[in-house]
């Protein structure tokens, strides 16, 4: 157990961010949020999965829609105290801890907001080790959990509850409602139990995180590499270094979509590198071969200062290094790579797991 303070959440929200693969959401506004939420009501006690009760109720909370959409409709932090006001009322309970269900700059922060608001301790974990684009790509997905009774909010104070007939309907109706919120809306979802917390989130998520950030920050301010530093604290392993030519991304259906086109500056790892995303960087293509592929995490860093590039922020001429980080070993299974591998996304090519650094 520990208190987060503000000064602990710039560390978080960058590393965070690394995780995010793209997504997540926009880190400073996060911090932000976080930043703001902890000034009213003081610090945020963190706790490890295995300083939970079993029969605790865990209340789940993030942001959902079109990172693009965000930077410009910002959000209040209401909404998520809202959508967890919500879904508390509907179940009849009040939430014991609160948890992120995806690692990203603004869902990795999202639920400090709800902890701070709430009065309720927040858990080291997340359910994926990384951010996703649909709210069915969990891995209490896999465990037989169920995203409903679910809850969204807006910024206008509107909130609406669901249930709904398995998990990937929850995502389709949240996102038809999302779309009608204005493209972004916060969602709390996937009550569980303290049990079912420990059998099916990544442990340590958040601290996970406030390393990267850390180590980023460090290398930094000692004119050291932060890309390898990165690297090194994730167990990845630089793919590509080189300058964005191009970039195409459209809004639709509630969700960023494109693709960035880099031109190599390294000869040691190719002279070209296609970067596709959903939200999320899901596939990077070099010189014609797929090099990472999802469910793996693909890392997209400034060069010179390490800082975290999201898919809403990409843009050209900006000199980027990719990383490929391997994924939590669940979405390795046939189960997980069906329901987050390529082919889920469209994609012809056979998933290979990506290989860190040699250790």
């Amino acid at each position: 157990m520990r208190e987060i303070t503000a000064d602990h959440l710039p560390d978080l929200a960058r590393g965070a961010a690394v995780l995010g693969t793209g997504g997540g959401g926009d880190p400073f506004v996060g911090r932000l949020l976080a930043e703001q939420a902890l000034k009213r009501n003081g610090p945020v006690t963190l706790l490890g999965l295995d300083e939970i009760d079993d029969a605790a109720f865990i209340v789940p909370t993030a942001f959902m829609g079109a990172p693009t959409v965000m930077l410009e409709k910002l959000p209040s932090g209401d909404e998520i105290t809202g959508a967890m006001r919500a879904l508390e009322e509907l179940l009849g309970r009040k939430a014991t801890h609160t948890v992120s269900i995806e690692a990203g700059g603004l869902n990795s922060m999202s639920p400090f907001v709800a902890a701070a608001e709430a009065g309720v301790p927040l858990i080291d974990a997340d359910g994926m080790g990384r951010a996703f684009p649909e709210l069915q790509m969990l891995l209490p997905t896999l465990g037989g959990v169920q995203a409903s009774p679910m809850a969204l909010a807006d910024e206008r104070g509107n909130s609406v509850t669901l249930r709904t007939d398995g998990n990937a309907w929850a995502e389709r109706l949240a996102r038809a409602a999302t779309v009608e919120m204005g493209c972004s809306a916060a969602v709390s979802l996937y009550a569980l139990t303290g049990r079912q917390a420990k059998d099916h989130l990544v442990p340590g998520t958040l601290t996970l995180c406030e390393r990267v950030g850390r180590a980023i920050r460090e290398a930094r301010e000692g004119h050291e590499d932060p890309v390898a530093a990165a690297s090194g604290v994730l167990g990845g392993r630089t793919v590509f270094t080189g300058k964005i030519g191009d970039v195409q991304r459209t809004t639709t259906g509630g969700f960023a979509r494109g693709t960035a086109r880099l031109t190599g500056l390294d000869a040691d790892t190719g002279s070209a590198l296609e970067l596709s995303f959903q939200n999320e960087n899901l596939v990077a293509t070099r010189d014609g071969e797929v090099v990472v592929s999802v469910p793996d995490l693909i890392c997209v860093l400034d060069t010179d200062s390490g800082e975290p590039v999201t898919t809403e922020t990409l843009r050209y001429g900006l000199r980027v290094s990719v990383l490929g980080v391997p994924c939590d070993p669940r979405w390795r299974t046939p189960e997980g790579l069906a329901l987050a591998g390529p082919g889920y996304f469209g994609y012809a090519h056979e998933y290979v797991p990506f290989r860190g650094a040699e250790v």
